[in-house]
Formats: C-alpha cells, sequence, structure tokens
C-alpha cells in the first residue's frame, strides 16, 4: 500500500514538471514567434503570386532576397536605437537582431522574373509563373 502511495506522489510530481517544462516552452515560442516578421501570401492572378512581409524599423540596405534551390530566402537585419537623454535620466531601448523567412518555390515559377520593392517598412515580392508554365488559351479552327 505504501508503494502505491509513494508511486502516485511520484507520477503527480513527473505530471507537474512536464506541465510545467511546456508552458515554459510556449512562453519561449510565443516569444520567438513574436520577433519573426509576419508575411501575406497571395494569388493576384493565375499566373502572379505575392509575398508581402512587414519589417517595421529595418532599412532598405539591410535586407537581402535569395534563391536557391526551391527556395526563397529573406533576410533582414534590424538596427534600432532610441535614446532619450535628459538632466535627471537616460533611456535607451534597443532592438537589434536577424530575421529570415524561407518559402518553397514550385517548379512552375521563373526564378529570373522574382521581382521586389521595400515601402514603408514593408516587403512586396512578386512572383510569376514560367512563360511555359501559364495558362494558354488554344483556338479553335
Amino acid at each position: 500500500m505504501n508503494i502505491t502511495k509513494t508511486s502516485k506522489k511520484f507520477a503527480d510530481k513527473v505530471e507537474e514538471k512536464v506541465k510545467k517544462g511546456l508552458e515554459v516552452a510556449k512562453g519561449t515560442f510565443d516569444n520567438v514567434a513574436s520577433h519573426l516578421p509576419f508575411a501575406n501570401l497571395a494569388k493576384r492572378s493565375d499566373d502572379i503570386f505575392s509575398i508581402e512581409i512587414d519589417f517595421p524599423g529595418v532599412k532598405k540596405e539591410d535586407i537581402e532576397i535569395k534563391v536557391e534551390d526551391n527556395y526563397l530566402t529573406v533576410n533582414a537585419q534590424r538596427r534600432y536605437k532610441n535614446e532619450t537623454k535628459e538632466d535627471d535620466y537616460y533611456l535607451c531601448e534597443s532592438s537589434f537582431g536577424l530575421f529570415s523567412r524561407s518559402f518553397a518555390l514550385s517548379d512552375n515559377i521563373d526564378r529570373q522574373s522574382i521581382d521586389a520593392k521595400y515601402e514603408n517598412g514593408r516587403l512586396y515580392i512578386m512572383l510569376e509563373k514560367a512563360e511555359s508554365k501559364k495558362s494558354k488559351r488554344i483556338a479553335i479552327k
């Protein structure tokens, strides 16, 4: 009987530790996710797709876009420093870090026609189907 009580207490402690560990892991993942840039993917037409990524506080020259194998990867470096110097206090809030997002490209995307523009903290990437993969109407003779 005593072994049963001991086993139950041990099982309860293990369960409590697992729950606590999951809460810590969830909090960590939530924190990491909150630092990832938001991305919207949209189909503009049968042949054109777009990706929009929010990069507030990032300068255009700190963004790199590359295509390697079947992936489009966007890297950005944020270097933000907000300083306030007053007679009776000093406040410095900084946000530095590297962001990276990768998107799988299907075989029908023309790698040579990928276009990007950066405007007001948002990166716009346009993807177009390869000419040979675009839908075509066939005239009936």
